[in-house]
């Protein structure tokens, strides 16, 4: 299901967040366990994109999130993509003491299959993936951790359910290519949905767990 480049990719970003939120208290144990929780949470985002994007006939591909532009004029752009996804966990952690730390690190890429345009029972007229498909694509990853957050929290996996509602929290929000634009611009009712559900997972975070 994950492609070598994706596998390394996933691998990368659990033990940069990992040895993150371990910074302030940093111990083997600590670190470990951390970092098999990130790696789950990773996990379960992918597969539900990539099982969802198979059901609508296409195809996803994982890659860092990466920002071009650093302002609202089309030429205030990097010469090269600022890999954001990768430093902005180090960044942060390193400018909050580990307070703050940055969680979105992934953007993907949908390619629709050859076939997608030949389904029959009219259910599809045209082979491109719109803007509603993408964005129900970034929602299954988003929804997935919410539920596997909620498993977590009556397993009595208190970081992991931390750690998840984190997770989505931070890739919720409308910037850039993160889940959220994809999502607010494919279907702007999901979004406002899926956006109260993390931020009532959000402040029970804080609050109860």
């Amino acid at each position: 299901m994950l492609k070598r480049n994706e596998i390394i990719a996933v691998v990368v970003v659990a033990i940069i967040l990992a040895f993150a939120f371990s910074i302030r208290n940093f111990s083997t144990r600590i670190f470990s366990y951390t970092m098999l929780a990130i790696l789950f949470i990773l996990v379960i985002n992918i597969a539900a994109k990539k099982i969802a994007s198979y059901y609508l006939d296409s195809e996803i591909e994982m890659k860092f999130w990466e920002i071009q532009r650093f302002g609202y004029r089309a030429h205030w752009k990097f010469k090269k993509p600022f890999p954001a996804g990768i430093f902005l966990p180090i960044i942060t952690a390193a400018f909050s003491l580990g307070y703050f730390i940055w969680m979105a690190c992934f953007t993907f890429e949908v390619n629709a299959k050859t076939y997608r345009a030949a389904k029959r029972h009219g259910l599809y007229s045209f082979s491109e993936m719109t803007e509603s498909h993408i964005g129900l694509i970034a929602a299954s990853g988003i929804l997935a951790n919410l539920v596997f957050a909620s498993i977590g929290y009556f397993a009595g996996l208190d970081l992991f359910t931390k750690l998840s509602i984190y997770y989505v929290f931070f890739n919720m929000l409308p910037i850039s290519d993160l889940d959220g634009n994809k999502i607010l611009f494919g279907e702007v009712i999901l979004w406002s949905f899926l956006a109260s559900l993390t931020l009532l997972a959000l402040a029970y975070a804080f609050w109860v767990v």
